[in-house]
């Protein structure tokens, strides 16, 4: 037992540091959403910024490219940035999505909305606990759900031509089916990640920051899936 005894205390160690690099993430991703759900919430309840949205369509284009700007700079220039930096960028992702989002409480009901936001955090939590806790290696499907959502994109552009309610609702499921698989492997891919090591407490940092904003898509992905098929339109 006495020679066990050493191995026992490293292996609590790795787990404590797991649980506090997690917890980070979860914080931030946490923060996020509070940021993206309050932001939306003041612009609906603002006729003249509503207004403005609605009728500059390259307004909403221009925001859209902003985001995606954000993710690469995030993704690609996380090692050379600041923890400030990274999470300015984070805060300022999670608030022009906000401005996105606002669009919403016109098409569907505060009920609808606020259900529907309860689901996604309980299904999330539930995927994110089986890709902590499985010993299976979820790289293989986490492949194929990257393959199968690239898929579903090009599939949802060629139907904005079509206007197939049949293809809508097989792509709406599809998603919301490739998102909890994405959740699981991303947890995983976070675990494994820690588990190699940053090298400084900072890095540990930016990663959790990093970590955070690919949990964050998961969330709000799956949300305005499963908005599709709970939401109730006003």
């Amino acid at each position: 037992m006495e020679q066990n005894q050493p191995f026992q205390i490293g292996l609590s160690r790795v787990e404590v540091s797991e649980r506090s690099f997690l917890t980070q993430v979860y914080f931030w991703m946490a923060m996020g959403l509070a940021l993206t759900g309050f932001v939306a919430a003041w612009v609906a309840q603002t006729p003249s910024v509503m207004a403005a949205l609605m009728q500059n369509t390259f307004s909403m284009l221009v925001l859209v490219f902003i985001q995606i700007g954000i993710v690469m700079w995030l993704s690609s220039r996380i090692a050379q940035l600041s923890v400030m930096a990274a999470t300015v960028g984070f805060s300022i992702y999670a608030t022009l999505n906000g401005v996105m989002f606002s669009t919403i409480f016109l098409v569907y009901t505060g009920a609808s909305i606020a259900l529907t936001f309860m689901v996604t955090a309980g299904t999330f939590a539930l995927v994110s606990v089986y890709g902590f806790v499985t010993k299976r290696n979820l790289t293989s499907a986490g492949s194929f759900c990257a393959m199968a959502l690239i898929g579903i994109i090009l599939a949802s552009l060629v139907n904005l031509f079509f206007k197939s309610s049949v293809l809508y609702w097989i792509l709406t499921y599809a998603g919301v089916a490739i998102f909890i698989g994405l959740t699981a492997y991303d947890t995983q891919q976070l675990k494994q990640i820690h588990r190699q090591g940053f090298g400084s407490q900072e890095m540990t940092q930016k990663i959790a920051l990093l970590g955070a904003l690919k949990l964050y898509l998961d969330f709000i992905n799956l949300f305005l899936l499963l908005m599709r098929v709970m939401g109730r339109r006003k």
